[in-house]
């Protein structure tokens, strides 16, 4: 449709040379002309009434040249990227050559291309292996947490030792100026958890119900700047000591814990049967990490350079996604920010500094589904549609919607490869 052609220029830039029929710049100018008819008159006529006719006759054709032209040029200029078969990136730079009535308009875009990517061995690349056992330690680690987990606080009259809770009051003052923040009432504190500046918690150790202790501490230099290294002295009040007391492993323990199993030795084994997954898919995980990065590196950036343009829009699509997943949790960017103290500037240079690494993981992916000629076919399309329907529990038919067949393939094919590179390679 778009009769394009490109040209290449000094390293990845380019001119895309293309046509806009006049059927389709006609469409636009129709379209401009019922947007633009809304706010203007002629005698005789409402406003938002004019006929075409008469706005021709009083304007000009040519008047809607520029706003029929932003109507259709994205689909025309997506039509000619797909025709010439190039990878663009960035912004492109348009230049209008000639828009003649009657005649097919010409347009010239300046373009930046992802680069080129010489690939190395990808298959067959040497990694790590990870060791995957599951030990008894392992089981009984895990199983002495769920024993913490189900433990209940009692009341005990001996003196507080670690591990104990303690609820005090407490009230905090620096050369006796009493400061913000540093009082409270009946709070339970865990001894030994170091949820308190460091040194208070050891000087309870040994308290009982109704002592009164002075504690006295220096804040960490890194403490928030009144207070940073300074000298302070907190009265406290100790009203009681609650002491863990844990259940007995035993089969009734294990029933409690885990309502599908009648026995001690039947929830060993699930819980080991859980770190064994747990284990191979970390190990999995891993496996592809050193992998993946095996088989970039192999790989050669032709050129040396990967374009600003593409490093920013990594940068930029990491945030947008950020922020999605902040949104869900309703933090909006300004509140995140307050939180944390930071800026827009300062995200950006986070994500900024892993971007070329990405961008490069993509551009290698990419260059081995198209050296392995992976096209994936309709049933696969398919079967990735009803894995994600019922993976996010939509309607096939809105995930067809959200997702082009284009967007889909490109997925499962970068899945495939991924897959080959990580089965392919030989673990050490």
């Amino acid at each position: 449709m778009a009769n394009a052609v490109f040209t290449k220029g000094d390293g990845n830039k380019g001119t895309l040379s293309f046509e806009v029929p006049v059927d389709v710049y006609e469409k636009g100018i129709d379209q401009a002309f019922e947007d633009v008819k809304k706010d203007v008159s002629a005698p005789g006529f409402r406003k938002g009434h004019m006929p075409k006719q008469i706005f021709m006759q009083m304007y000009g054709e040519e008047s809607l040249y520029n706003e029929g032209l932003n109507k259709v040029l994205p689909e025309v200029f997506d039509d000619a990227v797909a025709q010439t078969g190039i990878q663009m990136v960035g912004q492109p730079k348009i230049e209008l050559d000639s828009m003649e009535k009657g005649q097919p308009w010409k347009i010239s875009a300046e373009v930046e291309l992802a680069p080129e990517i010489e690939l190395g061995q990808y298959k067959g690349v040497e990694v790590p292996a990870t060791d995957v056992t599951v030990t008894d330690e392992d089981v009984d680690a895990q199983l002495k947490q769920q024993q913490q987990e189900q433990a209940e606080l009692v009341l005990v009259e001996e003196p507080a030792k670690d591990g104990d809770t303690v609820v005090i009051d407490f009230d905090g003052s620096v050369d006796g100026d009493h400061f913000e923040g540093g009082q409270a009432d009946n709070y339970s504190l865990e001894l030994g958890s170091g949820s308190f500046i460091p040194g208070f918690e050891e000087q309870l150790v040994g308290a009982k119900a109704g002592d009164e202790v002075d504690v006295k501490v220096t804040f960490p230099e890194e403490y928030q700047a009144d207070l940073a290294g300074k000298d302070a002295l907190f009265e406290v009040k100790v009203h009681e000591v609650k002491s863990k007391e844990v259940p007995e492993l035993d089969d009734e323990f294990a029933k409690d814990v885990d309502e599908s199993v009648d026995s001690l030795d039947e929830l060993k084994a699930k819980i080991k049967e859980g770190l064994q997954e747990q284990k191979e898919a970390d190990a999995r995980e891993a496996k592809e990490d050193a992998a993946i990065n095996k088989a970039v590196d192999n790989a050669t950036v032709v050129g040396g350079d990967i374009p600003a343009s593409m490093i920013n829009e990594d940068v930029d699509r990491q945030m947008n996604q950020f922020f999605a997943s902040m949104q869900q949790q309703g933090i909006t960017p300004d509140l995140y920010f307050q939180i944390t103290n930071s800026s827009a500037d300062d995200l950006r240079k986070q994500y900024a500094e892993g971007a070329e690494r990405r961008v490069k993981t993509n551009l290698v992916l990419e260059a081995i589904v198209k050296a392995e000629n992976i096209a994936p076919s309709e049933d696969e399309i398919s079967a990735e549609v009803k894995s994600l329907a019922d993976q996010y529990g939509m309607e096939e038919s809105a995930v067809r919607a959200a997702l082009s067949d284009d967007m889909l393939a490109h997925d499962i094919a970068i899945k495939t490869v991924v897959d080959e590179i990580v089965d392919s390679a030989v673990e050490k």
